[in-house]
């Protein structure tokens, strides 16, 4: 009597399978993003992929400029400052809930890639992963988030990429200029026809005045990343 032939069962965890993982990965997990209380404000950074363009450039300003504007007088979602880097962006929200931060998010990196694409005369994927979330939710780490974004040009030695830079006292490529809060509060000059980023003033407590019982920021502050 011969014995049946015990066949290879389907399904079931396998070695090797499934998309391999990217080496120094920036996505952000495929979960359910946490709940938003409207008091938390968000610190988001969107990375763009490697094939597209720097973004300090005044081409890229003016065109997120304009996406910018369109987020203003809004109450669900607002965009309170924002920092243009080489390759990635970093805005500072408040939104109603975790479902208004996620239609938001989806309607600013909708426009903004066509924006960026249309800066190129390109078409095709602007930003590499999903946007990177992280809720503020005390008075220091809203302080630290301000400092880190709005000076965050210092973080990667744009300040001292050209003689206009290091002349500069504010980042041009970001909202400095709409922020109240600095220990140095001389008259900023501004160069002819510049125009600065649209930004909303800050509903939420932690970004309106509580950051500031840990002080004023230093406009040559350099915060560290959070660990």
């Amino acid at each position: 009597m011969t014995s049946a032939i015990e066949r290879p069962k389907r399904g079931g965890k396998r070695p090797g399978a499934g998309r391999p993982k990217r080496p120094h990965q920036h996505d952000a997990p495929h979960r359910r993003r946490p709940s938003l209380s409207p008091k938390h404000p968000v610190h988001v950074v969107l990375r763009t992929a490697a094939w597209v363009p720097w973004l300090r450039r005044g081409v890229v300003y003016r065109a997120l400029r304009r996406v910018l504007e369109r987020y203003l007088g809004r109450t669900a979602f607002r965009v309170i400052h924002v920092s243009i880097q080489k390759n990635h962006l970093h805005l500072l929200v408040e939104a109603g809930d975790r479902r208004a931060l996620t239609a938001g998010m989806q309607s600013f990196a909708i426009n903004a890639a066509r924006a960026l694409n249309a800066c190129d005369g390109r078409t095709g994927q602007v930003f590499a992963y999903r946007y990177h979330a992280t809720q503020i939710r005390t008075p220091w780490h809203a302080r630290h988030a301000l400092a880190y974004v709005l000076n965050n040009w210092r973080r990667h030695r744009q300040d001292v990429a050209s003689a206009r830079t290091l002349a500069a006292k504010l980042d041009p490529y970001a909202s400095g200029l709409a922020f109240a809060g600095w220990a140095q509060r001389p008259r900023f000059a501004t160069p002819a026809g510049y125009k600065p980023l649209p930004v909303s003033a800050p509903m939420t407590a932690l970004l309106a005045f509580d950051w500031q019982r840990f002080g004023l920021i230093d406009l040559h502050e350099t915060p560290g990343p959070l660990h």
